[in-house]
């Protein structure tokens, strides 16, 4: 569920409003998104991952936290936990793509040696 919005860290891009699938957040008079219908965040982590400015945490909990950490932005951010389901998937500059840090075996044309999938019919 949403814990946080940074306001110090956020860019005011909307980008957090417009994914929301719930419409969990308003746009505040300051243009910092607010958490206006908490309730209805269905944990699927959009805004997260599409939030440029790692500005926001979202706990992977489906109801709210029950202790306060999770809404103590200096804590997150120590912790490394704002912004962290983004950068685990590799989404934003400098970062890897979380596809190339996939684990499975290693995939090529059939004719090559080692594992492949298999072929079906």
């Amino acid at each position: 569920m949403i814990e946080l919005v940074s306001a110090e860290r956020c860019i005011t891009c909307d980008k957090c409003i417009k994914v929301c699938p719930t419409d969990v957040f308003d746009r505040g008079e300051d243009g910092i998104p607010v958490l206006a219908r908490r309730d209805d965040c269905q944990t699927c982590f959009q805004c997260e991952a599409n939030c440029p400015a790692d500005a926001l945490y979202v706990s992977p909990l489906t109801r709210p936290a029950d202790d306060s950490a999770a809404r103590d932005e200096e804590h997150l951010d120590r912790t490394g936990l704002l912004g962290s389901y983004r950068r685990h998937i590799g989404w934003g500059r400098g970062r890897t793509p979380g596809a190339l840090r996939a684990v499975g075996p290693p995939l090529g044309p059939p004719e090559a040696k080692g594992p492949s999938l298999p072929i079906t019919s």
